[in-house]
C-alpha cells in the first residue's frame, strides 16, 4: 500500500471512530461549545517569538497577540492599524508618527510611544526592510507618550509597507522591557495588545496552545482586510491542536472534534469534501513558492557551481507531484523565484531549471566544485506535510547526483532553531534544508526576505552576492513599473546565475473547516478576526 493509500484509508477509518487515536473523548469535548474554536496548525508552535525567527507557525499565532503599527489589507496595501496619524516631512527624512489612543497590553499597562521604538530598533536588526531602514537612519525616538519620530539620512519611500507588511518578521508591538530584549536571543515573557492574549500556563509545545479573546482590545471602525481593519474577536478561547498526522487531522475534522485545519494535504481533500459538514477550499489565491534552501558558508554549496548543479539536475515535476499530486490546477513548474501571475513576474535566467533534467552535467559540477564524497546533511521536518514531502525527494536526487547523503528526520521546530547556527554541518549545522514562501510574499522583493544576499545578514544559507543586492537595490530606486520590471528580469537572472536558493515549484493548499464556522477568508495566514461559530 502506497502513502497515497494508506492516508486515504486511515482518514476513512478514523472518521469512523468515536475519538481521534492518542486524545480523549473529554480532552476534545470543548470543540463543540459555539464560543471555543479549534484550530489544527500547519505544525507545532515550539517557540513563540515571531522577531528570532521567521516560521509562518509562529507568525500566525503571533498576529492573535501582538499588534502592528501597519497592516497590509487583502491588495496589499499598507493601512493603519495601531497609528491614528503619520506625517512625512516633504524631504522625505523624517517620518513622525502618532499612537491611537487607549491602546492596551494583556497586562493592562498602556501602549506607550517607547514601546513602539523598542519594538521597531529590535525587528529592524532581523528584518530585511528594516535592516534597510537602519541603514539609513538618523535616530528613532519616543517624543510624548504617544508620538514617535524615526529621522533618515536619505529618504525611504516604503516605509509603510515595511511597517505593514504580513511576512515574517512583523514589526508586532511589544511591551518596551521585552522588546529590549537581544534580537538574537527568544523572549521569554508573551505580553502583547491583539485581540487575543496567550495563555502562558496552557500551552504544551507539541499537543496544544491556547488564545482567549481580550477584553480591553479596541477595534479600528473599518471593516477588517487581511491585517488591516477592525480586528473583532468573535470567539472567545482559541484552542490551536498540534495533530502532525494528516490521517488524524482529518479524523477528527471529520468527527466535529476540531472546527477548521489550516492545511489539509491534497490526498485527503476528496474524503473531505464528501463530507456535507465540512467546507473546503483554496487557502490563497496567490499561493506558495515551494524552496530547496542551500547553505553557502560551508562546503560543497559554498560554491556556486555545487548550487547550480542542483538546478541542472532537479526536477519540479518531482517536488509538486511528491506533494499536490498529478492536478495541474494546483500547482505548475515555476523557473523564478516570484510569484506568477502577477504585474512584473519574471522568468529572466530560468532556463537552468526548464527541459530534461542532466545528472552527468550535474555530476560535473559537483567535482569542479571539489565535492569528494562527504556527508550533505539534510534537516527535514516530518510533521510538516510539505517539508517531508520535499525532503523525500530531495534525498532520492542528491543520491542520483552521487551525493553521500545524511537525512536528519526531525520536527519544524527544531529545523527552526538548527537552520539558525552557522556552524559547519558536521558540528550541529546544516546543508540543506526546506521551506515555503507564500505567494504575498514573493511579488517583489520589497518584503521577499529570502531574495537578500547580504552576507551574514541575509536570510537562513547566508548567501552573499553584489550583483544579487545591487539589482534588488535597483528596484527600490525604480519610478515606475516599467522600470520595476526592467529590474525584476536582473534580478531574477542574478539569483538564478548565482543558486541563490533551488525554486521547487508552485502550488496552491487548501484549508479546511466546519460548516458551522463562519467567517473563514482566503489569505496567506490565518485570521481568526470575523471568525465565528454556531
Amino acid at each position: 500500500m502506497d502513502r497515497r493509500l494508506l492516508l486515504k484509508a486511515g482518514a476513512g477509518l478514523g472518521a469512523l471512530l468515536p475519538s481521534v487515536a492518542g486524545v480523549s473523548a473529554p480532552a476534545l469535548s470543548q470543540g463543540t461549545n459555539a464560543r471555543t474554536l479549534r484550530f489544527v496548525p500547519q505544525a507545532n508552535l515550539a517557540n513563540f517569538d515571531p522577531i528570532w525567527g521567521s516560521q509562518y507557525v509562529v507568525r500566525n499565532a503571533a498576529a492573535l497577540v501582538w499588534d502592528t503599527l501597519y497592516g497590509v489589507d487583502e491588495q496589499i496595501r499598507p493601512q493603519r492599524q495601531m497609528v491614528e496619524s503619520e506625517e512625512a516631512s516633504s524631504d522625505g527624512l523624517t517620518w513622525t508618527f502618532r499612537l491611537r489612543s487607549g491602546l492596551k497590553f494583556h497586562d493592562g499597562e498602556p501602549v506607550l510611544a517607547k514601546d513602539a521604538v523598542a519594538s521597531l530598533k529590535r525587528w529592524a536588526v532581523r528584518d530585511p526592510m528594516g535592516q534597510m531602514i537602519l541603514s539609513i537612519q538618523n535616530e528613532l525616538v519616543a517624543v510624548d507618550d504617544r508620538t514617535f519620530r524615526w529621522s533618515l539620512k536619505a529618504p525611504y519611500p516604503k516605509m509603510l509597507l515595511a511597517l505593514a507588511k504580513n511576512n515574517a518578521p512583523c514589526s508586532f508591538v511589544m511591551p518596551e522591557r521585552i522588546a529590549k530584549t537581544d534580537p538574537f536571543q527568544q523572549i521569554g515573557e508573551y505580553v502583547g495588545s491583539g485581540p487575543y492574549r496567550f495563555v502562558r500556563n496552557e500551552w504544551v509545545p507539541g499537543a496544544k496552545a491556547v488564545f482567549e479573546r481580550f477584553a480591553d482590545y479596541v477595534p479600528r471602525d473599518e471593516p477588517a482586510s487581511w491585517l488591516a481593519g477592525g480586528k473583532r474577536a468573535l470567539i472567545d478561547r482559541i484552542e490551536w491542536v498540534i495533530m502532525p498526522d494528516p490521517a488524524t487531522a482529518s479524523a477528527a475534522l471529520q468527527n466535529g472534534e476540531v472546527d477548521w485545519w489550516e492545511n489539509p494535504i491534497t490526498d485527503l481533500v476528496p474524503t473531505l469534501k464528501r463530507n456535507r459538514n465540512i467546507v473546503v477550499d483554496i487557502a490563497d489565491p496567490l499561493g506558495n513558492v515551494g524552496s530547496f534552501r542551500m547553505n553557502h558558508l560551508h562546503p560543497p554549496f559554498n560554491d556556486v557551481r555545487a548550487r547550480r548543479a542542483v538546478l541542472q539536475a532537479m526536477s519540479q515535476e518531482d517536488y509538486m507531484q511528491a506533494l499536490v499530486g498529478e492536478d495541474r490546477n494546483l500547482w505548475k513548474t515555476l523557473p523564478s523565484f516570484f510569484t506568477p501571475g502577477t504585474p512584473i513576474y519574471s522568468e529572466a535566467g530560468g532556463e537552468i531549471l526548464k527541459g530534461k533534467r542532466d545528472y552527468d552535467a550535474a555530476k560535473r559540477m559537483l567535482a569542479e566544485a571539489g565535492y569528494k564524497g562527504e556527508p550533505i546533511t539534510i534537516v527535514v521536518a516530518q510533521d510538516q506535510p510539505i517539508t517531508k514531502a520535499f525532503g523525500d525527494v530531495s534525498a532520492d536526487l542528491l543520491k542520483k547526483m552521487g551525493m553521500n547523503v545524511d537525512f536528519v528526520a526531525t520536527d519544524w521546530g527544531t529545523v527552526g532553531s538548527r537552520r539558525a547556527l552557522k556552524t559547519p554541518p558536521s558540528q550541529g549545522g546544516w546543508h540543506i534544508f526546506h521551506t515555503w514562501h507564500a505567494g504575498a510574499d514573493c511579488i517583489n522583493p520589497a518584503a521577499y526576505t529570502a531574495i537578500r544576499a547580504n552576507g551574514d545578514a541575509a536570510w537562513f544559507g547566508w548567501p552573499k552576492s553584489d550583483s544579487v543586492e545591487a539589482a534588488r537595490d535597483a528596484w527600490f530606486a525604480a519610478p515606475d513599473t516599467p522600470a520595476e520590471k526592467i529590474a525584476m528580469d536582473r534580478l531574477n537572472k542574478e539569483a538564478m546565475d548565482f543558486g541563490l536558493y533551488a525554486p521547487t515549484g508552485f502550488f496552491l493548499s487548501y484549508q479546511a473547516w466546519r460548516r458551522n464556522v463562519s467567517g473563514v477568508v482566503k489569505g496567506p495566514l490565518p485570521f481568526f478576526w470575523g471568525v465565528s461559530k454556531s
